[in-house]
């Protein structure tokens, strides 16, 4: 799999104009950090990146989408453009990884339609007052995250990658309407799913361990369960082996750069070759099947 896609979007610094671009220099809201529009406005940093790791070896390259359903884009006013968001990430990867495979076709390229875990959750009030509130609801998760699965089959995505899951029952939404978008045109794609531990307690924001994140998904039938991004890859390895242990399908992996570090010029400072170490254990230790990276990583690592 490939690495971060945001982290090197900051690289590039852009400012408001920037994100912009020409087709929406007169939106009535900021638009700056929403890294999802760029596929619209900047296309070419987003094709630069997905060739960079292209080039680097990946087989697989996640679409620019990890923030483009509705309910994130909301944030900007921008929930009229998640489908074109969606259609145009997924187009853009497409391109990119059939020309490399056309490059080398001994060595097939593939595009993951990324689904992220967008900025609410199912599961756990926002209000410490009110453990009872809820700021979203499951239905409305799967009405956000159908209209984002649409625009990336339409876009030429080869399977869907369910990531970052914090929260299992917003992960589960997406696995809701990804199951109903198969029924409905009467295929499957191919989905990996991937949850992320929170802390040094070895569970998810909503509170699951590993063997409980996989006992909650494994009905959907996943090509490859993991982890990505959490702790970094050394405090990753007990969870992964617990993954390895418990699923019944092929095993995923994709950490951090390390822990976040603020003061660093990116937010993380693992270098290619600390970060090598323990993929490399994973690998002898028959524990991963699909590895790669997020937060902080570059073509590099």
């Amino acid at each position: 799999l490939d690495g971060a896609m945001g982290t090197m979007i900051q690289g590039y610094r852009l400012d408001e104009a920037g994100y912009r671009g020409e087709c929406l220099a007169g939106h009535a809201h900021d638009v700056k950090g929403d890294n999802d529009l760029l596929v619209l406005t900047q296309p070419g940093i987003v094709r630069a990146i997905h060739d960079a790791y292209l080039e680097a070896g990946a087989d697989i390259i996640s679409t620019n989408t990890f923030n483009a359903t509705s309910i994130a884009q909301a944030d900007y006013r921008l929930e009229g453009r998640v489908r074109d968001i969606n259609v145009a990430a997924a187009k853009l990867a497409r391109e990119c990884a059939d020309a490399w495979t056309a490059r080398t076709p001994g060595k097939p390229r593939f595009v993951a339609g990324a689904l992220g875990p967008t900025n609410r959750t199912a599961s756990i009030s926002p209000d410490v007052n009110d453990p009872g509130a809820r700021n979203v609801r499951f239905d409305e998760l799967v009405l956000s995250y159908g209209e984002a699965i649409d625009g990336l089959a339409e876009g030429g995505a080869d399977l869907f990658l369910v990531e970052t899951i914090f929260d299992t029952l917003n992960g589960k939404a997406a696995l809701f309407a990804l199951q109903t978008f198969f029924e409905r045109i009467g295929r499957r794609f191919p989905v990996i799913v991937s949850g992320t531990i929170t802390d040094a307690s070895g569970r998810t924001l909503s509170g699951q361990t590993t063997e409980a994140f996989w006992n909650s998904v494994r009905h959907v039938r996943p090509l490859a369960v993991g982890i990505n991004c959490s702790l970094g890859a050394a405090l990753m390895r007990p969870y992964i082996e617990e993954l390895a242990r418990v699923a019944d399908t092929y095993v995923s992996c994709y950490p951090n750069a390390g822990l976040p570090n603020p003061m660093a010029e990116t937010g993380y400072d693992e270098t290619p070759a600390e970060t090598a170490r323990p993929i490399e254990d994973f690998a002898q230790s028959g524990f991963v099947n699909l590895v790669g990276g997020r937060c902080g990583t570059t073509p590099a690592h």
